[in-house]
């Protein structure tokens, strides 16, 4: 099954060793940082997904782990 946009950009930022896990409490979605992350997957994160729209940046963090799985 081919990924959506939103779900490649999240895959790309875990793959460079992205530690923000998802907070999805009701309908607010938000990130919490856990764990160290490279500076790789900072970097992206900011010249990625932190600059997109609150909608597509909330698309992007439900594809996360969550700290209800943690």
């Amino acid at each position: 099954m081919e990924q959506t946009p939103t779900a490649k950009l999240a895959a790309e930022y875990l793959r460079l060793g992205g530690g923000r896990l998802a907070e999805i409490d009701d309908n607010k979605v938000d990130t919490r940082q856990w764990k160290h992350e490279t500076r790789e997957a900072e970097a992206f994160w900011n010249a990625n997904i932190a600059s997109l729209d609150d909608a597509r940046r909330d698309e992007v963090i439900t594809h996360l782990p969550t700290i209800n799985r943690v």
